[in-house]
């Protein structure tokens, strides 16, 4: 597995430091008793001490407070959402999120006994900010990417939770959306990107606004996990959209405890560990080589984060990414799902374990995005984490300015991360055409600024200012058009195809790569957005992240780490104080 150095860049380890010696926050994972490395202390440890790759209470169903009684109604939300003990969100690993979607999507299983399903489960508002992205444009073709935002929580509210979860101290607290990752599906179908970002990654925090009791939460910066404290998932939703500039469609969370027996529905998923590997705070151990891990222990597989690596997220992250990308493929190579007893459970598992936008909220709906998902070929999903670099005091991550930069331009943009898509674009342009439809003079070309990001605020002038530059080159009917514009890359569009010719030649004007210039169905004429990477002057500079240079500016930068899909040979590299 790749490391990182304190700032940020590639290198490697000759020994395993710890995450405290790496300035990781530690008081985020220790339970109130101490665990130690294997022969440091009791190997049989309790295995709460972990706080991220587990479940927490998402709702309370019937009096057992296990989460698989009777439907616990929608009053209590805002209950759950602050914490209480019986009401909490029990949410666990984006992997079992992926996995439920595949196997309604696979098995059909959405149809067994359709309205109570439905009634299983639980939708919440998409996204509490003030600001909200307008979706992606549609294509020439009109297909739009989807973007979902995977989430789990470090919440326990059950003795069930805490029993497979452990960290008893935290039964009280409020829960964190440890776990996020956003899974993007291009217009085409063709790939998937999935982006993990650190939980301690410090961010924009936007007002967001508690549709249950109206309490508004003011904008902060925190690390991201917090944001589910401020008023739900759709809050989360909201600090990515402002930290990625990429709409997001659906969010999906899901239960702790339906990961087991849906481990087990696919008969195990293989892993890969380079050495014997024993964590004992998620109870992970597993010797050298490949292994087929159900149940509990898949649950102890997405908790691990001290046992890999150098006992950060980043190396929990990467084990996620491996388990995801074996379980798909484990759906994909005849994993038969045929027995209507084990499908009943696993569809109540699934269900009553799922907390949804409203958008998505049925088994129908669930069944047609388990079907989309199922399009995409293995080789073309790519796994990667948003590229990092420590704060001061190394207590918390920030994005890392121009690689995460050019990573959330890729998902803008639709362009997959695993670099296979150039030549695919090249391609469709063969037959359009090429050449001005008019005099320039008789253009009409509306210019937006989108220089504003998470990480840069706005350049204020740019709309005007190159609109007066196109003016001076010919282009009279160039107006800067004022309307807010969340698109932080420079593009030019045009709505019909006939329109290209005159896209290419406001776009040749400016010094702006044919790369950049796209027929979208979400514009009127032509349209040219000044994006974050043309923050000064009149002519595009060369070099930038979208222009049309180098290799690697089509596909996700070297410090995301990324894994294909298709890759069976990926092993984890065991942290050495945790091998037996």
């Amino acid at each position: 597995m790749r490391q990182y150095s304190t700032d940020g860049e590639e290198g490697t380890r000759s020994s395993a430091a710890s995450a405290a010696e790496r300035g990781w926050d530690e008081s985020l994972y220790q339970d109130r008793a101490e665990v130690s490395p294997p022969g440091r202390a009791d190997s049989g440890a309790d295995g709460g001490a972990d706080g991220g790759a587990d479940g927490g209470g998402r709702r309370s169903r019937g009096s057992g407070g296990t989460g698989d009684g009777g439907d616990g109604g929608s009053g209590g939300r805002a209950a759950r959402r602050r914490g209480h003990p019986k009401r909490r969100r029990r949410v666990l690993r984006w992997s079992a999120i992926v996995l439920a979607v595949l196997i309604l999507g696979t098995a059909g299983a959405g149809y067994l006994y359709y309205q109570h399903l439905n009634g299983n489960l639980v939708k919440d508002e998409l996204n509490l900010g003030d600001s909200k992205l307008d979706k992606a444009d549609p294509n020439a073709h009109g297909q739009t990417p989807l973007n979902i935002l995977l989430l789990g929580s470090d919440s326990r509210a059950s003795k069930e939770n805490i029993r497979l979860g452990g960290s008893r101290a935290d039964k009280d607290r409020p829960p964190l959306a440890d776990v996020q990752m956003l899974l993007h599906v291009s217009a085409d179908r063709s790939n998937m990107s999935v982006l993990s970002v650190p939980r301690d990654t410090r961010v924009t925090i936007p007002k967001c606004t508690d549709p249950d009791d109206g309490k508004v939460y003011p904008a902060t910066t925190d690390k991201i996990n917090t944001s589910l404290q401020h008023g739900g998932p759709g809050c989360t939703v909201a600090t990515w959209e402002e930290m990625t500039g990429v709409p997001v469609d659906h969010f999906m969370m899901i239960d702790f405890s339906g990961v087991v027996s849906m481990a087990d529905a696919v008969g195990g998923v293989p892993v890969c560990v380079d050495k014997n590997v024993h964590d004992p705070r998620s109870k992970l151990k597993l010797k050298k080589g490949t292994s087929v891990i159900k149940g509990e222990q898949a649950l102890s597989w997405l908790r691990t984060r001290h046992g890999f690596g150098d006992g950060t997220d980043i190396g929990r992250a990467k084990a996620q990414h491996m388990y995801m990308n074996a379980m798909v493929r484990q759906l994909k190579s005849g994993t038969k799902l045929s027995d209507p007893g084990k499908m009943k459970d696993l569809a109540e598992a699934a269900t009553k374990a799922l907390t949804v936008d409203k958008g998505i909220g049925s088994v129908k709906k669930l069944y047609d995005l388990g079907n989309d998902l199922k399009r995409v070929p293995t080789k073309r999903i790519t796994m990667a984490t948003m590229p990092w670099e420590y704060g001061p005091g190394g207590s918390y991550v920030t994005p890392k300015e121009s690689d995460a930069d050019q990573i959330f331009s890729l998902l803008r943009n639709d362009v997959a991360l695993d670099g296979k898509d150039k030549k695919k674009a090249e391609a469709s342009k063969s037959a359009q055409p090429t050449r001005p439809s008019r005099p320039k003079a008789e253009i009409p070309v509306g210019v937006m600024n989108g220089t504003g990001t998470s990480l840069q605020p706005p350049v204020s002038g740019r709309a005007s200012v190159v609109a007066g530059e196109l003016a001076r080159k010919g282009f009279s009917q160039a107006v800067a058009d004022q309307t807010p514009q969340s698109q932080a890359d420079t593009t030019v569009s045009y709505a019909r195809a006939e329109q290209r010719g005159d896209a290419l030649a406001v776009a040749k004007a400016l010094g702006i790569p044919e790369r950049l210039v796209k027929h979208s169905a979400g514009v009127q004429k032509v349209t040219l957005v000044v994006g974050a990477d043309w923050r000064e002057g009149t002519a595009y500079p060369k070099g930038s992240g979208g222009g049309d240079g180098a290799k690697d500016e089509h596909k996700a930068p070297k410090s995301a780490d990324a894994l294909r899909g298709d890759d069976k040979k990926a092993c984890m590299e065991v942290n050495p104080n945790y091998t037996w």
